[in-house]
């Protein structure tokens, strides 16, 4: 009964008077900065210190991306075990630290070691965002968690457009060990932002109780057991087969479908991002009234229209306003899904289930994106992109039982 009133005086003001919001978006914004100048200059001082050697530039998005299928599960795990709040302001100091060592060797002349920044950064990532969603779900109202999840993705939507150009001037104008310097002092004022979070004694009790590969068991279990998960699952799969089939032949879009030349692509990288963070914003505004499977249903539905228009037009413009409008509603595909998370799973099994929704993403995604060279090698490019709308399609129909029902929390709270 109560919740219903409270459900109808819910505000803009409300989402930004929450202690946990102010300081989770605050941290993040600080993160991006230094994942973005880490990300583009570290890219660019490889590619300059080995002349554009494709393996050494490879192992940048090795360092980067293996570390999801190697510890996504067990950080999970871990930020199930640990305070959530303690974990953050570690994983941010240590990111540092390590940052600070690099920094070192690379004065002494030890420029290889420069991989280490990403692999222990992106390591510490696995520890760190899942107690990130613990938090919001212990400390912020049910009927806040949308709204709040709006916001973050517009920061992530913001950060892809000036975050490869803050990157890159960092690094042309200061150099590599400028760069360092500034990813260093990202993550410790990130973590002292963190230190104003509320404090965390909620789960010190039961940490000890069962043993991390008991833990770990539970956490398939609990995801097995649960029809809103699996079918969220089974969306992850579609969802990261369908964007490895296409993501690397974008450029092939525009030289072979469009006959431009391959710089062109910028253009429409730029639509996507201005799109994202036009939709983060306008997504803040109506979240709260639609259900989150709604919203990632209509996300993935838009999606499977822009692969669609994308695979069949020869326009520059059908193309580029195609890109804006997958832009547009790619909020609604992040925000509709760590909604769900949130709104399905209890506190104790939120790491869990990231670490393993998530490789799951990635995995189909990996394997789409490695066989997608040949595929396009065997079939048509608008086959490829008609393929990946019809997958984003399937997608959406593991959504529908999840149409009309609540949250299983949610009925399970009902007294």
């Amino acid at each position: 009964m109560e919740q219903a009133n409270v459900n109808t005086k819910v505000t803009m003001g409300d989402l930004f008077r929450n202690k946990v919001i102010q300081t989770l978006l605050l941290s993040t914004f600080f993160l991006q900065i230094g994942i973005w100048v880490r990300n583009y200059s570290i890219l660019l001082f490889v590619v300059e210190k080995t002349n554009e050697d494709p393996v050494a530039v490879s192992l940048i998005s090795v360092a980067e991306f293996a570390p999801i299928f190697l510890f996504s599960f067990i950080g999970g795990t871990f930020a199930d075990r640990w305070r959530p709040k303690l974990t953050m302001v570690w994983c941010d100091l240590l990111s540092a630290v390590s940052i600070f060592v690099v920094l070192l060797a690379l004065f002494y002349g030890g420029w290889k070691v420069i991989f280490f920044a990403t692999l222990a950064s992106s390591i510490l990532s696995q520890f760190s965002q899942p107690a990130g969603m613990k938090l919001f779900k212990l400390h912020v109202k049910e009927e806040l968690i949308q709204m709040g999840m709006s916001i973050y993705q517009t920061i992530f939507a913001l950060f892809m457009i000036i975050g490869p150009v803050l990157g890159t001037f960092v690094y042309q104008q200061y150099g590599i060990n400028a760069a360092i310097a500034i990813m260093g002092v990202a993550f410790f004022l990130s973590a002292g932002i963190l230190f104003f979070l509320p404090a965390d004694y909620e789960l010190e009790k039961n940490a000890d109780d069962t043993t991390l590969v008991q833990e770990m068991k539970a956490g398939f279990k609990y995801v097995w057991q649960s029809r809103a998960l699996t079918l969220l699952g089974g969306c992850f799969a579609a969802a990261g087969l369908a964007l490895g089939l296409t993501q690397p032949l974008a450029v092939f879009i525009v030289t072979e479908q469009l006959g431009l030349p391959k710089e062109q692509l910028q253009w429409l990288m730029a639509a996507f991002g201005i799109g994202m963070i036009l939709g983060g914003g306008l997504t803040v505004g109506f979240a709260k009234k639609i259900p989150p499977q709604i919203l990632l249903a209509i996300g993935m539905g838009v999606s499977a229209l822009g692969f669609m228009v994308m695979g069949l037009s020869d326009m520059f413009w059908l193309t580029m306003a195609a890109q804006f409008m997958s832009g547009l509603f790619q909020p609604c595909v992040h925000i509709g899904i760590n909604t769900m998370i949130l709104k399905n799973t209890e506190a104790a099994f939120i790491g869990r289930v990231n670490g393993i929704l998530n490789p799951i993403f990635m995995g189909c995604m990996v394997i789409t994106m490695t066989s997608s060279g040949w595929l396009k090698k065997t079939f048509s490019l608008v086959a490829m992109y008609e393929t990946t709308a019809l997958i984003f399609v399937i997608g959406i129909l593991f959504l529908v039982p999840l149409f009309k029902g609540r949250s299983v929390l949610e009925k399970g709270q009902e007294v």
